[in-house]
């Protein structure tokens, strides 16, 4: 028997579910639909823009969208948000990111979605923890803790990957305990020196301009 697919039903479906970022396996394994029919009903609206594609393998309801940490935890598992954009979400840094930096133990990737940059940084597998579910605007969300996201910028910054364009971080929400120990997953010893600088910029007393 033919299944049709029908986008209200689904979209209501989501909605209720709470599901907001979707794969056309899914539209086949929770309703029944052959491969074929799904990639059709994908595809159909798509095009009418009631469907979006966020990538490849990956879409969303355009009245049901998901948010920019949302897509960043779904579309390239596994995976958490951390570096720049972490510490700017901890007020850790006065600058605006508007890429979305996550941390994954896959290969390094990075990925444009609705004209936002999505990068993702490999890291070691057994320095991959430090992060937790957070609700963020009504979304649960997985995102490093302040240590970890600080953790995992200096030891970039110790690869020579990244530059500490942060001299000035504030360091008030962070344990330094915490930040060595998770500094020591990564064991380059660099970065007890990075460690050290920016805590010595930190207790320097603020300009007056």
């Amino acid at each position: 028997m033919r299944i049709i697919l029908d986008a209200i039903a689904i979209q209501q479906y989501m909605a209720k579910k709470q599901i907001k970022i979707f794969s056309s396996l899914d539209i086949q394994r929770i309703f029944k639909a052959g491969r074929k029919t799904a990639e059709r009903f994908l595809a159909r609206y798509i095009k009418r823009g009631l469907i979006i594609r966020l990538r490849r393998g990956f879409y969303c309801f355009s009245t049901y969208p998901p948010s920019a940490f949302e897509i960043a935890n779904k579309i390239y598992q596994p995976s958490y948000i951390s570096f720049d954009k972490a510490l700017s979400y901890y007020n850790m840094i006065p600058e605006t990111i508007y890429s979305i930096t996550s941390a994954s133990s896959l290969s390094s990737r990075e990925f444009r979605v609705n004209n936002l940059i999505y990068t993702y940084q490999k890291i070691k597998k057994k320095a991959y923890c430090g992060y937790r579910p957070q609700n963020i605007a009504g979304h649960t969300v997985m995102l490093a803790e302040p240590e970890k996201a600080l953790a995992d910028y200096l030891y970039f910054v110790a690869l020579k990957k990244r530059g500490l364009h942060y001299e000035r971080l504030d360091l008030k929400k962070i344990k330094k305990s915490k930040l060595i120990r998770y500094s020591r997953l990564y064991q380059r010893p660099e970065i007890n020196g990075l460690i050290d600088h920016i805590y010595a910029e930190f207790r320097k007393p603020k300009r007056i301009y």
